[in-house]
């Protein structure tokens, strides 16, 4: 895969640095020296100590990714929302991990992808998720189709440029539930548990905000935005406002609703495209469950 771009400062500077501003990193420059890669400048091969000057063009060569053979595949279908050279998009259904575990080395999110892209034929085959979800939320996940489009976006993920915006069905003290809200609670381990986290003083920062969509008596719809990225964040802390997910059984959610899932689907995605620059909006209509329970509100 070939990037190119033209110099635009006078000020002589090495390739090195130039490729850095581009987002290239030192582990993507010692893979393109060391694994049949290239750097060009004005079609000539060149190393990264080559000064460059104004309207130089440069261009890099990526060596193609292998597939990891311990990764299985696995053909179930996949629900595709957005799709070009660099990026993929698609909806998850519930019940689906996002990537194998130990125990589980099959039947997730990043198995469909991987036979997607051999059925493809494309030529790099190693599998990048951007963005994940839990086993039971539905909704958009996000991945890289190389290792340069996941290193820049993870960029914009540290700077928090990439905006994830949830849908949940929530259940108790609904009537305690402002317009517009935030949660910034500290989230650590429940030490009861091995997968359960809590509100605990001693945790890392969380922050959550909130709108309210629908509610009656004892339900609610709201769109969720995190500021933080905390393991279950999203149900702990609307537990800890004695509002629990609905079918979130780990966290005291109502189970007599018609959902035996928690009720969460990432319902938008936004970035900037990285190479394209293009403000990208993509959009996942709420799962059946989900859909008919917010339906009766």
């Amino acid at each position: 895969m070939e990037f190119s771009w033209i110099v635009d400062k006078e000020e002589p500077q090495q390739v090195k640095y130039f490729l850095k501003e581009q987002g290239v990193s030192r582990g993507l420059l010692a893979k393109i020296k060391f694994q049949g890669g290239k750097i060009e400048v004005n079609d000539s091969v060149e190393n990264v100590l080559f000064k460059l000057s104004l309207g130089d063009r440069v261009k890099v060569t990526i060596p193609d990714e292998l597939e990891h053979e311990t990764l299985l595949v696995d053909d179930k279908p996949l629900e595709i929302l957005f799709e070009d050279e660099h990026y993929l998009v698609v909806d998850k259904p519930a019940g689906v991990a996002s990537i194998p575990s130990q125990y589980h080395p099959n039947g997730t999110m990043a198995n469909r992808v991987k036979a997607y892209y051999k059925a493809q034929g494309y030529k790099n085959q190693v599998i990048h998720v951007v963005t994940r979800l839990d086993r039971d939320t539905t909704g958009l996940m996000l991945f890289a189709k190389h290792g340069f489009a996941h290193a820049m976006l993870d960029q914009e993920l540290r700077q928090k440029k990439v905006v994830k915006i949830y849908q949940a069905l929530v259940g108790g003290h609904v009537e305690s539930l402002a317009e517009h809200g935030k949660i910034d609670q500290p989230i650590g381990r429940d030490l009861s548990s091995i997968l359960k986290r809590m509100v605990v003083d001693t945790g890392q920062q969380a922050e959550t905000e909130y709108w309210l969509l629908k509610r009656q008596e004892k339900q609610a719809l709201v769109n969720i935005q995190l500021h933080t990225g905390r393991t279950h964040q999203i149900r702990v802390h609307f537990e800890s406002i004695g509002c629990s997910l609905l079918g979130d059984e780990m966290y005291g959610g109502n189970m007599d609703q018609g959902i035996e899932r928690q009720a969460l689907h990432c319902c938008q995605l936004n970035f900037v495209h990285p190479f394209s620059k293009e403000y990208m909006e993509l959009r996942s209509p709420l799962a059946d469950d989900m859909k008919k329970i917010a339906a009766q509100l």
